[in-house]
């Protein structure tokens, strides 16, 4: 292949709409790297480098050093010279190579059914009825952020204002020890729970035995997250038979078809997730989820996410169509980067 001609980036600081609260703390603004890698004929690649530091991945600054290093016009032998621990950049690059020589995978789904995202608190009863009115019928509600008591007497009224037929995701983003996320799944279990997403998190003394346990003891599914954003996280959960869900977010993976291949044989138990990523990332992450022969409910009902407009991906409805991911402007989000 004949190198692209031109690449460049530009870093984005976005504000959220509404800050996040998570078991981490309070998440307020969004940064990371767009990239725009110009080939022959004037065709177009774009990609997305967005990590999370917390989850102890790279930070935007050593991805911003590394793109000035690559330079204007990298080789390919220089792009395979990226490190592994800047699976973001090796990420945003891929994703804009597979842009330039057609190898986007195409859709076998005409339609696939979104997960509403919920605030933390006692704020989630207010957003269900709005989002039941437009239509979502699976919602994600943030947990781990407070009182373990109090939280666990708010299920009960989360899980009656839902609507009929609905079911509930739980996100504890690893806030527990054994006994607290014991206690969750005792009270999970009669309950209109689809799964557990990441009781324990991955630093943890003994996480992944504590997991593998928790998953055997209780009914409830067990969803793993941050356990799977290392280096060779995935082949190890896989070897140790891991019999829950496995959340993919694909904007901080650094091969997501890899990654995704070496799920074939679970793809019922495979949800795509966001990383609350802008629309260039969110387009790459859902082109990859329309490929997929597996139809859980999406993880990416979090828009409107940005305070500026222009930045966010398909607007939030219970239902996303492979079209309404043509209708992202990428250009004119990379222009108000300038």
């Amino acid at each position: 292949m004949t190198p692209p001609s031109r690449l460049a980036y530009r870093r984005y600081r976005l504000t959220f709409r509404h800050p996040l609260r998570t078991a981490a703390g309070w998440w307020r603004e969004r940064d990371g790297l767009i990239l725009r890698w110009e080939g022959e004929g004037g065709r177009i690649g774009w990609g997305e480098a967005a990590p999370i530091p917390a989850f102890g991945m790279e930070t935007t600054g050593e991805l911003e050093a590394a793109c000035a290093a690559l330079g204007a016009a990298p080789e390919a032998e220089a792009i395979a010279r990226v490190p592994f621990r800047l699976g973001c950049l090796r990420h945003a690059l891929g994703r804009a190579q597979a842009e330039l020589t057609g190898r986007t995978p195409a859709a076998v789904h005409r339609f696939l059914p979104v997960a509403a995202l919920l605030p933390a608190g006692p704020a989630a009863l207010a957003k269900i009825p709005l989002l039941a009115e437009a239509g979502f019928r699976t919602f994600k509600w943030k947990v781990g952020a407070g009182d373990l008591g109090d939280e666990l007497v708010l299920l009960d009224e989360v899980c009656a204002a839902l609507p009929a037929g609905a079911q509930l995701r739980l996100d504890a983003n690893g806030a527990w020890d054994r006994r607290g996320a014991e206690r969750w799944l005792e009270r999970c279990a009669d309950r209109p729970v689809e799964f557990l997403e990441q009781p324990v998190g991955p630093q943890a003394r003994g996480a992944a035995d504590l997991l593998l346990g928790l998953a055997a003891d209780y009914p409830t599914p067990i969803a793993l997250d941050e356990s799977l954003v290392g280096d060779g996280d995935l082949e190890r959960w896989l070897a140790a038979g891991w019999p829950g869900l496995f959340i993919l977010k694909p904007a901080l993976l650094a091969d997501p078809p890899a990654f995704l291949e070496r799920l074939r044989g679970a793809a019922e138990r495979v949800v795509f997730s966001s990383a609350l990523e802008t629309a260039v990332g969110a387009r790459s992450a859902l082109q990859l989820a329309f490929s997929w022969p597996g139809a859980r409910a999406l993880g990416f009902g979090v828009w409107p996410l940005f305070a500026l407009p222009g930045f966010d991906g398909p607007a939030a409805a219970p239902f996303v169509r492979p079209e309404d991911l043509d209708r992202l402007d990428r250009q004119s989000l990379w222009n108000a980067l300038s």
